[in-house]
């Protein structure tokens, strides 16, 4: 509106102003020129007026200039420092992108290229020739080759260019990708290689840089649990790498059978579907879903993760979002369709993001009460919650799950019971790769006989589903690694706060730090890793709303007391270094995110204390003190494989190291395991763990 109104000044004394339209103006503003895509359309209309075709070349150059003058200053290395920004050596073209007035430079110079080309078609233009000064990402820019002009009419195009009057879509990608960096959206992949015996730790592109990673989603460690290395081992021994086809051709082996079974049981459902991965498993469950049952209606929680919303998409079904973990909402929205219409209520147990948790218990109340089904992720939360480790719906009758055990059987009446279709992954918690369903045989049954996302992909390779066998096993029968945890994610939750960092209130275990910038939350994520050899990922749009930016932490039971004091003290700095906003500045600017607002009731975790203190005494691990397994947790899984791989064999010696191992770190562990616990052992490294001869 504010560019209309400038030109609205001007109607009287251009000819062209005066007799368009305001709407046809409007269009001709916000539509981008599809030969130029730097440009609006009504800008490349300029470029053929005799006044304004000059002076906006003027004007472009002027900018270029400008840009290149800032490069040139002394301090240009402060400049970068001061917000976060450290370019590599040689300067990439991301490094580019991460500078300010870099990146602003080429996009000026790219619009200088296109208005000249816009005036003049016939003739090339380099668009900047301004000197690039001191700055080490102007050079690398300035090196880089230039948009192509179009030569005579029928002159050869170069490769990679469009043909005339041809579509040209390099430049359409080009175009595309400026608009990710222009709004600080592109995302940049850190290069992270996690180290199994040394978890959480991890190097970067140089083997030699080493830095503690604080944001992986291999909460529990399980990439590196030796007895899941060891069956992985053992697996890929006597199966070999790959799963050689789809499961209707050569991919169905007993491990696949195996692993559905487990994860049937791990839910108390009578079957389950394994799947590549979870966003697969509910993406195809969801599509077919809403294209096999007529009039379906799906209720979608507004937070609801990608692949949901892709499903739901793919059905072709009618969908209705209702207002994120908002029961009134959802109910008013059911309340439109009558009783006997179809409904699906699709829902997250622990949102990644923010770290709150869905009302499970009320939603299948209503579900009930207005004919729904119930679709619920689990997602971030299996592994993590309930005494087997089945998730929140499981957590949520924690005493009453504890009491039968192993019991494949359902509780009648339990939440877990009640939720119809629950969808989970084994590539977070459990350590491997690979998404699953949970649910009645005869839903399980027509996923498995319609979803193309399922009939036509190869199946997991046999090493991998063994691996989740083994890890969903371990954690089955061993409840303190997730205890573990909670102890830890407390103690970072207690300290950022009394920092006055803002930490999102939930009561998960994900801590999510609002920043409220996109190019601070990167500027904060890169000086974090260059500077304290700390990996934590800035999250920003479109997986978080626009001024919600974020550095999302993830803590682990393998991060140590020193580790822990590293990650509170450099969140300390790096927050005062670039001036972030504390609690205390978004409270003066009203609140966001829930941080900042007053009147907000104490949220509490999902684990209690109570429930903590039925694992045993956890103590977080200091540095060069290894975690520690659970003994009996290995044994049950060797045992319960043992019809697969046979049982593990070991010589004389390598047994005798075993016992000396495991007996040794009982003695060490003594002092902090209570008397009725079970007993835990010291983690050997994996040429500490036997596999088969």
């Amino acid at each position: 509106m504010e560019k209309l109104s400038s030109l609205a000044r001007f109607k009287n004394v251009c000819p062209f102003l005066g007799r368009t339209q305001v709407n046809a103006l409007r269009t001709l503003c916000t539509s981008a020129s599809p030969r130029f895509p730097s440009l609006s359309c009504l800008t490349e209309k300029a470029t053929k007026c005799p006044i304004m075709g000059p002076a906006l070349q003027m004007r472009s150059t002027q900018l270029v200039a400008g840009y290149a003058s800032v490069a040139g200053q002394e301090d240009v290395q402060r400049i970068h420092q001061s917000k976060g920004i450290f370019p590599g050596n040689p300067v990439s073209d991301a490094d580019i992108a991460k500078c300010p007035h870099a990146s602003a430079a080429r996009a000026a110079g790219r619009m200088a290229d296109e208005l000249a080309r816009a005036a003049v078609e016939k003739s090339s233009t380099k668009g900047n020739n301004a000197v690039t000064g001191g700055c080490p990402f102007h050079k690398a820019a300035a090196m880089a080759p230039k948009p192509v002009a179009e030569d005579k009419k029928h002159s050869q195009p170069a490769a990679g260019t469009a043909a005339p009057g041809t579509f040209d879509y390099s430049e359409f990608f080009n175009a595309e990708l400026e608009k990710k960096h222009k709004d600080q959206s592109y995302r940049y992949f850190n290069n992270i290689n996690r180290l199994s015996v040394k978890f959480p730790v991890a190097h970067t592109a140089k083997v030699e840089n080493e830095v503690e990673v604080w944001c992986a989603n291999d909460y529990l460690g399980m990439g590196s649990n030796p007895v899941v290395v060891e069956t992985m081992h053992r697996t890929l021994d006597r199966y070999g790498a790959g799963a050689g086809g789809t499961r209707n051709i050569a991919g169905n082996s007993a491990f696949h059978l195996k692993l559905e079974k487990e994860l049937a049981t791990l839910h108390r459902k009578p079957a389950a579907l394994v799947f590549s991965s979870c966003y697969v498993a509910n993406d195809a469950t969801l599509s077919t879903l809403g294209s096999k049952i007529p009039d379906l209606v799906y209720f979608s929680d507004a937070s609801n993760h990608a692949s949901m919303i892709q499903g739901i998409r793919h059905s072709g079904a009618k969908k209705i979002i209702f207002k994120h973990n908002d029961l009134a909402d959802l109910e008013a929205k059911l309340q439109q369709f009558p009783l006997k219409t179809p409904k699906i209520i699709a829902f997250e147990s622990v949102y990644s993001m923010c770290g709150s948790v869905g009302p499970i218990k009320e939603i299948c109340d209503l579900a009930k009460k207005y004919g729904a089904w119930t679709f619920l992720d689990e997602v971030h939360a299996v592994g993590l919650y309930g005494p087997r480790g089945a998730g929140v719906a499981e957590h949520l009758d924690f005493e009453a799950h504890q009491r039968i055990g192993q019991n494949p059987h359902a509780i009648e009446g339990s939440v877990m019971d009640r939720v119809d279709i629950i969808t989970g992954t084994l590539g977070k918690a459990y350590g491997t790769v690979g998404g699953y369903i949970a649910g009645p045989k005869n839903f399980v049954d027509m996923i498995r006989s319609y979803a193309p996302g399922f009939i036509f992909t190869t199946s997991l390779p046999p090493p991998t589903v063994a691996g989740a066998c083994a890890s969903i096993i371990y954690q089955k029968h061993h409840v303190g690694d997730r205890a573990l945890m909670q102890v830890n994610v407390k103690q970072v939750k207690e300290r950022l706060t009394a920092l006055d960092i803002p930490v999102i209130p939930g009561p998960s275990h994900i801590i999510p730090v609002l920043v409220g910038d996109a190019g601070l939350a990167k500027a904060a994520s890169d000086a974090l890793i260059q500077k304290y050899g700390i990996y934590v990922q800035a999250i920003n749009y479109p997986t978080v709303a626009v001024g919600e930016e974020r550095l999302r932490i993830t803590v682990t039971p393998r991060h140590t007391v020193e580790q822990i004091d590293g990650l509170v003290q450099a969140f300390d700095s790096v927050f005062t270094d670039l001036n972030i906003n504390r609690v205390r500045d978004w409270a003066r600017l009203g609140g966001r995110a829930n941080v900042g607002v007053t009147h907000t009731t104490t949220v509490e975790p999902i684990w209690t204390d109570t429930q903590i203190d039925m694992a045993g005494n956890q103590e977080t691990l200091r540095n060069g003190q290894p975690p520690i397994i659970n003994v009996e947790a290995v044994e049950s899984v060797r045992s319960d494989l043992e019809g697969f791989l046979g049982p593990v064999r070991m010589s004389e010696a390598e047994r005798e190291a075993e016992v000396a191992l495991f007996t040794g770190a009982m003695k060490l562990a003594a002092g902090v395991v209570p008397k009725k616990r079970r007993v835990h052992a010291m983690v050997p490294t994996a040429s500490e763990i036997a596999v088969s001869a």
